[in-house]
């Protein structure tokens, strides 16, 4: 399940927010995006490589963080 979460601790479906497509990249490394952080200045993409790498940063900071990466398991 793809899910939401935000600075309150809520988790939602991620049917309320838009879905990350091909087209968006992983500001880290340029490779697929399946994390969107929000923050107060902006988005930020990551792979999940990338994600994880900096979730334990960012994550308590963040306005909200929606982890599409087990999309990584549906496509094998």
């Amino acid at each position: 399940m793809q899910s939401i979460a935000t600075e309150t601790n809520v988790v939602g479906d991620l049917q309320a927010s838009r879905q990350l497509t091909g087209a968006d990249r992983c500001d880290s490394c340029g490779a697929q995006a399946y994390i969107r952080v929000e923050m107060n200045s902006g988005d930020l993409l990551f792979c999940a490589h990338h994600g994880r790498e900096v979730h334990a940063k960012l994550f308590p900071i963040a306005k909200s963080w929606h982890d599409e990466s087990d999309r990584l398991l549906e496509q094998r």
